[in-house]
Formats: structure tokens, sequence, C-alpha cells
């Protein structure tokens, strides 16, 4: 017979491996918990001010706008989990759009040029990881070559020009519906998140990644592959950024050279935001997308009051002062415990 607990209002609160179970989310997903908690605090206060923040469209509008920095910034958590810095995917994110764009003008079909646009997500993503795990690069500099590179590129395609997209059914990448009643950008967000977050968490090669962020030399003396781990965060970051370039061209479509000028800075700043470390070796796919989230949700709400949109920066970089010392705090109580 399944033991049961009772409360002491006599309530049946469960199987004591069903309460151990729900403390164990709750202590994995406390850091997410308290973005959730955020975010929900800042539309509720924005909503106080301009009641349209808690409609419907509203929400839309939120996802819409932040389904690109949702899945580059989970691009970009790969890479910071093994302890390494991805400072190209804005520019492989304007890149990717341009070279789309201009395979459609081209002649091609939005599918094929499609697929040419996810290549330069690949090559950069090869490029990076050469050169950080065969080379021995720092991160940091393989990583601002190949901004600047692909940044230029992405003018040099065009000569700077923007350029409208050829294919007129691509819309339906992004605002589509693979599944009825769900449109396509909302789908790939949830399909990424819960992919990455059961890799990282319950498969074998995810756990490489916190092994490889935490220590490389320790994870080579186990005789983990932590060049091929390492590789593999690069092209998938990129590979990530391209796909969500190819999203937001079929939302607007349109290609602009600087597209993605801001998105890295973002996308960065919402991984901090989701409690990994740039040091490497902690961070969720659940944080990173909470975290990117939360950026939009101060966007959206700068906006809708009225707000100087230069202020938005602002305001971001004091999200991440906070997150960062609430990050440094709560270590800094665990290692007196």
């Amino acid at each position: 017979m399944t033991k049961t607990i009772i409360d002491q209002a006599g309530a049946n609160v469960g199987t004591p491996g069903a309460i151990r179970t729900r403390e164990s989310l709750l202590s994995a997903y406390r850091t997410e918990l308290a973005i959730a908690g955020a975010i929900v605090l800042l539309v509720l206060a924005v909503g106080t001010q301009v009641p349209q923040a808690l409609s419907w469209g509203n929400f839309a509008n939120i996802t819409q706008a932040g389904a690109p920095l949702i899945i580059m910034s989970l691009g970009v958590l790969l890479v910071v989990i093994t302890g390494g810095i991805d400072l190209s995917v804005g520019s492989v994110f304007s890149l990717t759009g341009m070279v789309t764009a201009q395979a459609m003008a081209a002649g091609l079909g939005g599918w094929s040029a499609a697929l040419i646009g996810l290549g330069v997500g690949l090559v950069f993503g090869s490029i990076n990881g050469f050169l950080v795990t065969v080379a021995g690069l720092a991160p940091f500099v393989v990583t601002l070559i190949t901004f600047a590179v692909a940044g230029s590129l992405a003018f040099i395609v065009t000569n700077g020009r923007s350029m409208p997209i050829g294919d007129p059914d691509f819309w339906l990448l992004n605002s589509g519906s693979l599944v009825p009643g769900m449109p396509n950008y909302i789908l790939f967000c949830i399909v990424l998140l819960v992919v990455i977050e059961i890799f990282l968490k319950k498969m074998v090669a995810g756990r490489w990644f916190y092994a490889v962020g935490s220590s490389a030399a320790a994870a080579h003396l186990l005789g983990l592959p932590v060049k091929r781990t390492q590789f593999f965060a690069y092209v998938a970051s990129s590979l990530l950024a391209s796909f969500s370039g190819l999203l937001t061209i079929s939302y607007i479509l349109n290609a602009e050279s600087t597209a993605g000028s801001s998105l890295m800075l973002q996308a960065i700043a919402a991984v901090v935001i989701g409690g990994a470390s740039l040091l490497g070796g902690t961070g969720t796919a659940v944080g990173a997308v909470l975290g990117a989230l939360m950026i939009t949700v101060i966007q959206n709400g700068v906006n809708l009051i009225g707000i100087n949109s230069f202020w938005q920066g602002s305001v971001t970089g004091l999200a991440i002062l906070i997150a960062v010392l609430i990050d440094r705090f709560s270590k800094s109580r665990r290692g007196a415990v």
C-alpha cells in the first residue's frame, strides 16, 4: 500500500516520493522561479500605469518580439556553460538574413534560401569552434573577430541596402501553424526549450557541458571529450543565431544589415539574468528563456509607458547588475553554510 502524508488540517499532501520530487524541483529551479515572479511583478507594475499591458494582444506582442532573442539565448547558453563566450551571434543573425534575402533575389525558393542562411551559422560556428578548440585561441578574441567579419559581410552582400523577402510564402516559417492554434514562433521556442533542458539535465553528453565549464582540465583527466563538447557548443550557438535571424525576416519580410546589432549583448544578458555564470559550469535553458522574456518585458514596458527608448539599455544593465549581485550573494551564503 502506498504511504501518504496528511497535514495538520487533515489534507492529503501526497506521497513522500512526490513531496521530495516537488522539493527537489523547487530547489533546482529556485532562481528561475524568482525570475518568473519578477517578470509577473514587472508586467503588473506596467499594467497599473498602462492597462493595455495586461491585454492578450500585448502578451502576443511580447512573445512575438521575444522569440528570436529566446532562441539566440539558448545557443549562447550552451557556450557560456562550457566556460566560453560568443560575441558573434548578432552579426551571424544579420548576415543570415542578408544572405537568405539575396538568395531569394537570385531566384531560389524561400526554403532553399533558408538552408543557405543556416549554412552561415554552420560555417561561422565551425570557425569559432575550430579556433577555440584546435588553435587554442581565447573565445573572446575568436568571437570578436568573427563578430567583425560577419558584421562586415552583412553590409558587403548588398552594399548595406535592406533587402525585401522575395518568397511571399516565407512568412509561414514564423507565423504559420504546424500545430493548430499555435504560431510557429511559439512552437519553436517551446520545442527548443524542452529539448535543450532535457539534453543538459538528463543526458550524459549534456552533463559534459557543465563538467567542461566547471574545470576543463579536470574534465580532460576524467576522459571527457572536452574539445568536441566545446566545438559543438559554438556550432549550436551560431546555428540558433541563424535560425532566429530567419524567424525575424520571416516576420517582417525584410532583411537589414544591422538587424542583430544589439542582440548579442541582449542574449548574453538574458543568460546572465537567467542564472548562468560567465565563468561556466552553471545555467539552465529555463533560466535563459526567462531572462530573454524579462528583457523583452522591460523593453515593452518602457515603450508602453512612454519612456525614452534610449533608457532601455540602462534598465537592462540594472537588471543584469541585480541578477549578478543576487547570484554572488546566494553563492556566498551557500559557501558560508
